[in-house]
């Protein structure tokens, strides 16, 4: 399984404590294209942010039915997994936790056009966008250093969310 990128505090400016028995959160995210070969990100304007669609894996969900429910309900879009890309790794020692993503290319299958966020993607202005990948990944390049806190996250988790996400493009976009 390839590792996409392990992260943590030193990149993004952060020093690195020592974690201890960290919460361990696992994840699916990745790339959703469409037929015109454009991307689906996600931007949270209230927080400057963009990011790929994903989630966190729900009890004994597999990673490719997270990834899946995810997307349907980030995108409104069914899709079917095409490739497992690899995994990202990321370790934020000041929140002493630890996250494990599965990385996937899913492709459009059937477009719904609802979208079903949560009251916090809401209030921090949630919007779905869709770019080709290199549009995207200067989107979620040039947001890292003007990422703005919400009351439900701080610049600190959301720092590794971007900085992630757009290894996950960098890596899709040497291997396409």
């Amino acid at each position: 399984m390839e590792l996409i990128c392990k992260l943590t505090d030193e990149d993004i400016g952060e020093k690195i404590i020592n974690m201890e028995n960290p919460k361990l959160r696992l994840g699916a995210r990745g790339i959703v294209i469409r037929e015109d070969g454009k991307i689906a990100i996600f931007n949270k304007s209230n927080k400057n942010e963009y990011k790929l669609p994903g989630g966190g894996i729900e009890g004994d969900e597999k990673p490719e039915e997270a990834f899946k429910r995810e997307v349907l309900e980030e995108t409104g879009c069914e899709i079917e997994i095409i490739k497992k890309l690899g995994t990202t790794e990321e370790y934020k020692s000041i929140d002493n936790f630890k996250q494990i993503s599965h990385i996937f290319i899913g492709k459009v299958l059937k477009d719904t056009k609802q979208l079903n966020v949560t009251r916090k993607e809401k209030d921090e202005g949630a919007k779905l966008l869709w770019k080709t990948p290199e549009r995207a990944l200067e989107l979620i390049t040039s947001c890292f250093d003007k990422l703005v806190a919400s009351k439900y996250e701080s610049i600190y988790s959301t720092k590794f969310v971007v900085l992630r996400d757009r290894k996950i493009i960098e890596y899709y976009l040497s291997i396409s």
